[in-house]
């Protein structure tokens, strides 16, 4: 092996010694261009063999998104949804590849522009139409009340939002011992809106707050007489505070009356000097001061 190594490099420098100054320089060049032109080869190939194993690893998946903000109780029609590409091992269960599983279906959770829809936020598929009856959990019933601005927390009451429903009791016999109780705890508000209602010798109707609660049967009936016998306010809930207040009212002379303060302790009465009585000749006064007794003679 050494030998035929030695022979080779013989020839390569016969070789060299036979080319030109002009022909070295090319030779280099063309050496250097096809070393170059192999590595580039190579290069590609391999970027390219792992641009295919990672295209095959992230495999995307269409998916069924909302193309605006959707409200709750909305039925759900093509120019509402779009379909992008989506990474197949991030989606969770119950997403829709196709526009036509949605079409028609009512949208019971507030849906954000660009988020999936997902099976979880729609009703079944026997509840065609869309609006608060698809919102109404079974065995409940929807009631809407009118409230003016103060009686709906300013505006800050939204559909989904928890409320505790108070009543002012002050007319027919409790006229003179008016009570507000609380009477309804922790009503979910199915829908906030407005409606039209004249008031007096008005002529253009002013606009009146209408708020839809989620009662049962016996909370209706609570909620309606609590409308027609006395003045509603609304008391809107921490989301997470869903503890029930036990509570007995107020009346008037509960609300003025005052813890009294305790009174402090009289003073102790000066005890009253005593008179000793002395013979003819004189007497004695007895002086007490605490805890200390003096007395003086007089004659």
């Amino acid at each position: 092996m050494p030998r035929r190594h030695k022979e080779a490099s013989e020839i390569m420098k016969q070789f060299w010694n036979k080319l030109g100054d002009r022909q070295k320089p090319l030779l280099l060049f063309g050496l250097a261009t096809g070393v170059a032109l192999v590595i580039t080869v190579l290069t590609y190939g391999w970027i390219k063999q792992m641009a295919q194993s990672q295209s095959q690893a992230r495999e995307t998946q269409p998916v069924v998104v909302a193309a605006v903000d959707l409200t709750w109780g909305t039925s759900l029609t093509g120019d509402m949804v779009k379909v992008v590409p989506f990474l197949k091992e991030t989606l969770p269960a119950g997403y829709f590849s196709d526009v036509s599983g949605v079409n028609g279906r009512t949208i019971i959770y507030p849906v954000k522009a660009g988020e999936p829809v997902f099976e979880s936020k729609l009703a079944p598929t026997s509840v065609s139409a869309g609006g608060v009856a698809a919102l109404v959990t079974p065995k409940k019933r929807a009631m809407a009340v009118k409230v003016d601005k103060v009686v709906g927390v300013s505006g800050f009451v939204h559909p989904g939002n928890r409320v505790d429903v108070l009543v002012t009791l002050s007319k027919s016999e409790r006229a003179n011992d008016p009570m507000t109780k609380i009477v309804l705890e922790n009503i979910l508000v199915l829908a906030t809106g407005t409606d039209l209602e004249k008031t007096g010798k008005q002529e253009k109707p002013s606009q009146v707050d209408v708020i839809t609660l989620e009662v049962t049967p016996e909370e209706g009936e609570k909620l309606a007489l609590a409308a027609t016998e006395g003045k509603l306010q609304l008391a809107l809930r921490n989301f997470a505070d869903t503890d029930n207040a036990q509570t007995r009212g107020t009346t008037i002379p509960g609300l003025l009356a005052a813890q009294a303060a305790p009174q402090a302790a009289p003073k102790a009465a000066a005890k009253p000097a005593r008179v000793h009585r002395a013979p003819s000749s004189g007497f004695t006064v007895e002086v007490i001061r605490g805890s200390k007794v003096t007395e003086t003679n007089f004659k």
